[in-house]
C-alpha cells in the first residue's frame, strides 16, 4: 500500500520550485530533488513517532492548524528571485525529532550531496506542507487523536519503505522508543523499526507558518484537498533491512512464491560489464541470473515481478521514481540483444473486471512504451498484455495491504536467444 500523503506533498514541489530552490540555495537541481525525496518520508516518520509516543492529540491539533492557515493574502512565491530569506526548520525540527534532528539533516545532506543549511531550508518548506496534508486528511475523515494514531501506525511500514534507497535513518531512531507490531503482507515484511526521540509539545507551529506566509503552494493544497489521489504501488522499493516475497504468476494462472530475502543493495554485472545499482533478489538480479544460467529456461512461465514500478492511483501514469528500474531493464536488454521479453499487468479484485483489465493493459503498455523510449525495439519487446484481476488470489474484501500482492507489473523472459 502506498502512503498517499507522501506523494501528495511531493506533487506540490514542482520542477519550477526545485529550480528556484537550487538557484536560491546555490545547489544542483538533482541534489535538491534528492533531499526532497528523503525529507518528506523522514518527516512522516517523525509524525508516526510523535503519535506513538503519546502526543497524538497535540499532533492532531497542530495538523489542523497547518491545514486551516490561510495564506491567500500573499502572492509571493517560495525562493523567489531577490529574496534573502529561506524557511528554516531548526526550531520545529528539534521538537519533532529531538536531539537527532541535526543528525537527520546531516544524513540527508550527505546522501543528497548538498549543504546542511540547504537541507534545513528545504525542511522548513516541507514541514508545513506535510503537516498540512496530514491535517486535511484527518479533517476529511473526521479523525480524532486515536484514529489518527492508528492511521499513522498502520502506514508505518509504507512510510519507512518510502525512504529512498541509500538513505537510512538507522541510528537516528532512538532504540528506547516504543515499537509497534510488524506490518506484514505477502510482498513486504516491515520488521520492527525504532523511531526518533519523543517530541515536546510546544508552540513552534504558528511562528513557522507565519514565517512561511509566502508559501502559495500550501494555498493550492488547501483548495485541492487531500483526496486520496495516491500512488498505487505495484512494486515496492524498500530499505536495506526490509524483507519481501515475490509471487510469480504464469499465463495459465499458476502462482508460486519465491524465497524471502533481505533487501540489500547490490551491483548487478551485465554481459557487457555494465554494472547496475539494484537489490539482492530484485527483478534485475533475478532476470540477469536467468539470462546467464544455461539451466534457466525462457518461456511462458518465466515471469519476474518488478519491485519498484509504481503508478498514480487509477491511472497508467508511471511515477518519476519508476524510471530507475525502467532504465535498468533497458540496460539489461541492450546487454543481451537476443533476449525477448513481454510486460504483463495485473490488478486486484476490487472494482469492475472490465475496467481492471483495461487498466492493467494500459499499465503494461505504459511500461513497454517507457522501455522503448530507452532505445529498445519491437524485436526484443513482445506485445504487452493486461490480465486484470483474472489471476488475483486475494478477496476483494481484504485489506488494501493484503491485496497489494495482486497489483503488480511483471516481465516475462520469452526467449534468451
Amino acid at each position: 500500500m502506498a502512503f498517499n500523503l507522501i506523494e501528495t506533498v511531493r506533487d506540490f514541489i514542482t520542477p519550477d520550485v526545485e529550480e528556484r530552490a537550487a538557484t536560491h540555495l546555490g545547489e544542483s537541481r538533482e541534489g535538491i530533488r534528492k533531499a526532497i525525496s528523503g525529507g518528506i518520508p523522514a518527516l512522516f516518520a517523525g509524525f508516526v513517532h510523535r503519535a506513538e509516543n503519546g502526543d497524538a492529540e497535540g499532533l492532531l491539533s497542530d495538523a489542523h492548524t497547518a491545514a486551516t492557515h490561510n495564506l491567500a493574502e500573499s502572492s509571493a512565491t517560495l525562493f523567489a528571485g531577490g529574496t534573502t530569506d529561506s524557511p528554516t526548520a531548526s526550531g520545529w525540527g528539534s521538537n519533532l525529532f529531538g536531539g537527532n534532528f541535526s543528525s537527520l539533516v546531516n544524513s540527508i545532506a550527505s546522501w543528497a550531496g548538498i549543504k546542511t543549511g540547504s537541507v534545513n531550508s528545504l525542511m522548513g518548506l516541507l514541514g508545513p506542507l506535510s503537516l498540512g496534508a496530514l491535517g486535511q486528511h484527518a479533517r476529511d475523515r473526521n479523525m480524532d487523536a486515536g484514529s489518527l494514531s492508528s492511521y499513522l501506525t498502520s502506514n508505518k511500514a509504507a512510510i519507512l519503505s518510502a525512504l529512498p534507497a541509500g538513505l537510512s535513518l538507522g541510528n537516528l531512531f532512538d532504540t528506547r522508543a516504543r515499537t509497534t507490531a510488524a506490518t506484514t503482507d505477502t510482498r513486504v515484511h516491515d520488521t520492527t523499526h525504532t523511531v526518533v526521540d519523543e517530541p515536546r509539545r510546544t508552540n513552534w507551529l504558528w511562528p513557522l507558518l507565519l514565517g512561511l506566509a509566502a508559501l502559495a503552494l500550501l494555498l493550492y493544497f488547501l483548495g485541492r484537498g487531500c483526496n486520496d489521489d495516491e500512488v498505487e504501488t505495484t512494486g515496492v522499493a524498500t530499505d536495506t533491512t526490509t524483507q519481501y516475497t515475490t509471487p510469480v504468476t504464469t499465463d495459465t494462472g499458476v502462482t508460486t512464491t519465491t524465497t524471502t530475502t533481505n533487501r540489500t543493495a547490490t551491483k548487478v554485472r551485465l554481459a557487457n560489464n555494465t554494472e547496475l545499482d539494484a537489490y539482492q533478489g530484485g527483478v534485475e538480479e533475478r532476470l540477469v541470473n536467468c539470462l546467464n544460467d544455461a539451466g534457466c529456461q525462457a518461456g511462458r512461465d518465466q515471469w519476474f515481478d518488478f519491485d519498484n514500478i509504481n503508478f498514480e492511483t487509477g491511472s497508467a501514469r508511471l511515477t518519476a521514481e519508476s524510471q530507475a528500474q525502467v532504465a535498468n531493464i533497458v540496460a539489461i536488454l541492450k546487454a543481451y540483444p537476443k533476449a525477448k521479453v513481454k510486460i504483463g499487468g495485473y490488478t486486484d479484485k476490487v472494482g469492475d473486471e472490465a475496467a481492471n483489465k483495461k487498466l492493467s493493459q494500459d499499465r503494461a503498455e505504459a511500461v513497454t512504451a517507457a522501455i522503448k523510449a530507452g532505445g529498445i525495439t519491437d524485436t526484443q519487446l513482445l506485445a504487452p498484455e493486461g490480465y486484470g484481476s483474472s489471476m488475483a488470489k486475494v478477496d476483494a474484501a481484504a485489506s488494501d495491504e493484503e491485496r497489494r500482492a495482486d497489483r503488480r507489473i511483471a516481465v516475462q523472459l520469452r526467449e534468451k536467444g
